[in-house]
């Protein structure tokens, strides 16, 4: 799994026990699945369709460094299915994981449209492409 984003845990992160709020950190993992979408797809219009089960394991706390990790599970005919992973870097252990969130590439009018990716590509191998 190839891990893109680090996040510091702040006071606002927090819930009421002083640990990261699950509701921020689903939404930092969607948010950064979105992203990691509209950079392989080359589409800002994505959305996201659906989200497998959301396996809690561990927690963290005020002033850790978590990470969010994410890979490719399946190239649909207008979708991408992602596998994520948010991870705490302080202590190694796994926050939450996600098997299957799904990403539905859309065309101007908001409706599904083939993408025609069918693998993942770096920015690295776009460069060299255009050169």
């Amino acid at each position: 799994m190839r891990f893109h984003t680090r996040k510091v845990v702040k006071p606002e992160d927090l819930n009421s026990n002083g640990t990261l709020f699950a509701g921020k950190v689903l939404t930092w993992l969607d948010e950064q699945a979105v992203i990691y979408g509209i950079i392989q797809l080359e589409n800002k219009r994505l959305v996201t369709k659906y989200m497998s089960e959301i396996n809690f394991m561990s927690t963290a706390h005020q002033g850790d460094v978590i990470e969010i990790g994410i890979d490719v599970v399946k190239f649909g005919k207008s979708s991408l299915t992602l596998n994520c992973e948010v991870r705490n870097k302080m202590n190694h252990e796994t926050i939450v994981t996600v098997d299957n969130i799904i990403l539905v590439n859309l065309n101007e009018e908001g409706k599904p449209t083939p993408h025609g990716k069918t693998k993942v590509e770096y920015v690295k191998d776009r460069l060299e492409k255009a050169v």
